[in-house]
Parts: structure tokens; C-alpha cells; sequence
């Protein structure tokens, strides 16, 4: 872990979603709040990808915000090369970290002022961290922006509007490159494209990430797409990580039976016959979670411990897992 570029400590974030105080008083209701993100660790070393997955509402996308600072974290840490997040948000450096850091975010549709022109979309950035003097260099850097995300400089006159979805998230991608970042988030980035389209993106970011060196947590439900992009899996389960390894290892032994619940429900033009088993159950409702392992009312190999007692994330030959039944191999 010392030896990482961004490391996260036990990092949380609470959501009062208490009604208001008035009805609280009336009704006699305490105030309730919401664990989005429990408690979650890891690490990414520079230049690599690590892909975070999960179904809806497991808090992936908080866990991003997180990292940018879009959300302040109850608890835990967030490290960049060692140097404090939070602190330097608060600090006279948090200019320079946010040229460091920037994020691509899941709606091109939503995350584009569609008054502004592209040139002053992409070159806005520039011209907050005071990175260009004049309009002439503006237009030539957001030239040079656009043509290394397979754009036309010429494109920099033009409206989101004119803009397939795909475009639009190059755009998005020339936006967040404009202050030479190191670490980019990406908030399922390919999710609102078609298939044909996000192997297009995909593919444009591995190659940005070869010249530029660039570091990526991609968040993303869609595991074919982990598995095209990522260095190491963290699958995540009601606000908590219950499953980190190496891809190769993840999706050829996957440990965790949440893991391979997910795994089992990919498509498989080899297996052609298999019986499959579909995702059982539902996830539990965040406002009640149940008590121990947050995943036992689902999990096949759930017994009276599961129920009672949390499993923590160990390392377990090579990998890390939280699970009962990994732990004492009734897996």
C-alpha cells in the first residue's frame, strides 16, 4: 500500500435522509440516515486501472465523488502520493490537486452546457487554472485537445447538440485531459452509449492511458467492459468492498458467492446449454440493512454466523474477500 499512488483508508459517507423536524416531532420519528459508502479501502498504483462494479445503489458513484471532493467523507481517508485529500480541498493547494484529479462522468447528454460552444466547454478548464494566455492559444490547445481524442479542431465552433453520444464523451474526455491530470475518475462513462459506440471510448482511453501514463478508477455495473479495461476488481455490495483482486484471477476463480452471482449472469456463447443462474433476490433496503453479512439474505452458503457477525476484508490466497464461508471454506 505505501508504494501507491491514490490509496483510500476506510472510507465513509453518511446521508441524513431524516424527515423533516417538524414531522419528526409530531411523529415521533427518529432521524435516519443512509451508509452509501461502509468503510471501503484500496489502492491504485500509477498508471493502472482499477474498476469498481456492483449493481445499482452500492455506492460506486458516491465512492467517486468521494475521491474529487464532490462530497466531504464522514469517515476515512483519501491519499494522493501521500498527500491528504481533504486537507488539501481546504488548503492553498487545492488548485493544483484539482489539476491532478478530474472526473468523466456517466450522462454526455447531461454533463455539457448546451449553450456554451465546445471551444468553451473543453477550454474551460484552461482558463480557470490560468493555463493559457489569450484566445489564440486557447483555440490552438483546445484544437490539439480535440484532434487526441479523435475530434476535429474545427468541432471547437460547434454545440453539444451537433454531437452524436459518443462525441459528446469525447468531448467530455477532452475536458477532463485539458489540465494534464494524472488520475482520472470515470462515473460509467460508456453506460448511456451503444455497445458499438463504447468499445470506440474504451478503446480511445486505454490508448490515452499508454501515452499519458494515466491512472483510472472506472466505476462501471457492466463486468464484459471491467474485463476490457482493468487491472484489478473491487466488487462492491451495499456501500462496502466484499471482494478485491487481480482481474485474471477475479473472473477465473471468483471467491465471493455475490462474485459469482454476477459472473453467472454474463452471456457465454461457450456455455450454450449451461444451466444459469440468474441474480437472486433483491438488494436490501439501505435505510434497514440486515445485521452481520449484508449479504446473507441472498447467499447460498449463509449460515446462523453470517447473520450475526460482519465479515471483515482479509487476505485469502492472493486476494482479498470478506466472507464466512470463504474463511472457513464452506465455499
Amino acid at each position: 500500500m505505501s508504494g501507491s499512488f491514490v490509496e483510500v483508508k476506510d472510507l465513509s459517507k453518511r446521508f441524513d435522509v431524516s424527515a423533516p423536524w417538524l414531522n419528526r416531532v409530531l411523529e415521533r420519528r427518529p432521524r435516519q440516515f443512509v451508509h452509501a459508502v461502509d468503510g471501503v479501502s484500496f489502492s491504485i498504483e500509477r498508471g493502472k486501472t482499477l474498476a469498481l462494479v456492483g449493481e445499482s445503489g452500492c455506492g460506486k458513484s458516491t465512492v467517486a465523488r468521494l475521491l474529487v471532493g464532490l462530497y466531504g467523507a464522514s469517515e476515512g481517508q483519501v491519499l494522493l502520493e501521500g498527500q491528504d485529500c481533504a486537507a488539501g480541498w481546504a488548503g492553498p493547494q487545492a488548485a493544483a490537486l484539482r489539476r491532478r484529479m478530474q472526473m468523466i462522468f456517466q450522462d454526455p447528454y447531461a454533463s455539457l452546457n448546451p449553450r456554451w460552444k465546445v471551444l468553451d466547454i473543453v477550454g474551460e478548464p484552461l482558463r480557470e487554472h490560468g493555463l493559457v494566455r489569450g484566445g489564440a492559444e486557447l483555440t490552438q490547445r483546445v484544437g490539439e485537445l480535440l484532434r487526441s481524442v479523435g475530434l476535429a479542431a474545427a468541432d471547437g465552433e460547434k454545440y453539444p447538440h451537433q454531437f452524436s453520444g459518443g462525441q459528446r464523451q469525447r468531448i467530455s474526455i477532452a475536458r477532463a485531459l485539458a489540465t494534464q491530470p494524472e488520475f482520472l475518475i470515470c462515473d460509467e462513462p460508456t453506460s448511456a452509449l451503444d455497445v458499438s459506440v463504447q468499445a470506440q471510448v474504451l478503446n480511445l482511453m486505454k490508448d490515452l492511458q499508454r501515452e499519458r501514463g494515466l491512472t483510472y478508477l472506472f466505476i462501471s455495473h457492466n463486468l464484459a467492459v471491467v474485463r476490457h479495461v482493468a487491472d484489478q476488481v473491487g466488487v462492491m455490495y451495499l456501500g462496502r468492498i466484499v471482494e478485491l483482486a487481480d482481474k485474471a484471477e477475479l473472473f477465473s476463480a471468483p471467491r465471493h458467492p455475490y462474485t459469482r452471482m454476477l459472473l453467472d449472469a454474463i452471456p457465454d456463447i461457450h456455455m450454450t446449454g449451461r444451466a444459469r443462474t440468474p441474480v437472486q433476490g433483491e438488494v436490501p433496503n439501505p435505510l434497514n440493512p440486515p445485521s452481520g453479512c449484508s449479504f446473507h439474505p441472498r447467499c447460498p452458503l449463509a449460515n446462523e454466523r453470517c447473520s450475526r457477525e460482519r465479515p471483515s476484508l482479509q487476505a485469502f490466497k492472493g486476494i482479498q474477500v470478506a466472507c464466512h464461508a470463504v474463511s472457513e471454506g464452506r465455499s
